[in-house]
Order: structure tokens, then C-alpha cells, then sequence
């Protein structure tokens, strides 16, 4: 199951034990299930939902249109939520809530991570550099020799140079859901996930973890 959502940002709790624990808040949902496609009529089984709202003059009519399907207001963010479990059942215009998710469970986050414009080797891929003293060298920063000179002839694959940072797709996996608050409709995930402040994700249960572990109370 996936959740559509907004990371808050990040604060500490105390476990069970009286441990510190760093946990990142996501407003999970409410979602409201705009599309259902199925085999029959779109060769796949999916669910398209919607988070947030979008003032009336910044939304497009085709998206206003589809929204209104659904007996919703145009949505901020959009994602498809493709699934063979029948049973995972919704309608159009139904909610998707943080009830789909329970304290010690694992989940998935996905979004997408700080972007921090055009870098260096140096803080982009950890190079050591050069030398930093006074002298007649003048490698510094610099990236050195980027490949051979007759043979091959040609600068290597995937060679590691300067160019732009962040700003990419991530996927953080096997984090534990510390608390679920119903009312307020949050998450409360154990560690760190992509993105700034207010940036959208997406929460799914974990792919590679499920078996639940004690929560903090």
C-alpha cells in the first residue's frame, strides 16, 4: 500500500526504554482516490490518488476536470499506485488514511533529495585533493587525470567528474514507523528521508522488511 504525504520535518521522541529517538514527521493523507484502473480496461491494476489542494487558479481545467470525478478539489500532488493484491479494494472519491500503517511496521519512503547545484569532485564524490600549502603546485581542487592518453583514447564510463548534485529520486528503505497519530494525520518515521522541508513523498509499505518490531508508547 502507498501513502501520499509531506514531510514536516524531523524532531525526537522517547522510546519504551527512555531512548532518544530521531524521527522524521510526514503528513500522511488524507488521499483521495481519484482513478481505478483494472486488467480488463487498462491491462493493469492500479489506483491513482491525490494529496493536497490546489487553489482554483493555479489548476489547469483538465485537471480540475479529472478531479471532479472524484468529487475533489484539484489535487497538489498526484501519484498511481500500481497493485496485484485484490485485497486492496477502492473506489473513486474514497479516503486512504495513516490507517493503512501501524506503529513497528517498516515502510519505504520515496522522494525527491536536496538539490545543491553544479559541484566539484571534491564535495560531490569525496576527493581528496591536493595539497593546500603555499608552493609551486596548483592542484587543488581539481578533478587530476580523467583517463590514458593513446589507448583507449577516450575518457572511461561512468568516470567520476564535476557536475550537478541532488535533486534525484531516492528511495529510503526499511525505516520503522515509530508512532501513527490519527488525528493529525501523521507519521512518525525513525531516521531521516529525502527532501526539504515540505517536499512531497511517498510512503509504501517496505518492500524487503515486514515483520513489525515493538513500538515506542
Amino acid at each position: 500500500m502507498e501513502l501520499l504525504g509531506k514531510k514536516i520535518g524531523m524532531t525526537q521522541v522517547f522510546d519504551a526504554k527512555g531512548n532518544f529517538l530521531g524521527v522524521t514527521v510526514v503528513e500522511a493523507g488524507p488521499c483521495t482516490v481519484l482513478q481505478k484502473k483494472t486488467a480488463e480496461s487498462d491491462g493493469y491494476r492500479s489506483f491513482q490518488l491525490g494529496f493536497g489542494e490546489r487553489k482554483a487558479k493555479n489548476a489547469t481545467k483538465p485537471l480540475t476536470g479529472h478531479c471532479k470525478k472524484a468529487n475533489a478539489v484539484p489535487a497538489q500532488f498526484i501519484r498511481e499506485y500500481r497493485t496485484d493484491d485484490t485485497k486492496v479494494e477502492f473506489n473513486v472519491g474514497d479516503k486512504v488514511t495513516v490507517k493503512e500503517f501501524q506503529a513497528g511496521q517498516f515502510v519505504d519512503v520515496i522522494g525527491v533529495s536536496k538539490g545543491k547545484g553544479f559541484q566539484g569532485v571534491v564535495r560531490r564524490h569525496h576527493f581528496r585533493g591536493g595539497d593546500a600549502a603555499h608552493g609551486c603546485t596548483r592542484f587543488h581542487r581539481r578533478t587530476g587525470a580523467i583517463s590514458t592518453r593513446m589507448t583507449p583514447g577516450w575518457v572511461k564510463k561512468n568516470q567520476k567528474m564535476p557536475g550537478h548534485m541532488g535533486d534525484r529520486r531516492i528511495t529510503t528503505q526499511n525505516l520503522r514507523v515509530v508512532a501513527v497519530r490519527e488525528a493529525d494525520n501523521l507519521l512518525l518515521i525513525e531516521g531521516a528521508v529525502p527532501g526539504p522541508r515540505g517536499a512531497f513523498v511517498v510512503v509504501r509499505h517496505a518492500k524487503k522488511r515486514s515483520k513489525p518490531v515493538a513500538a515506542a508508547k
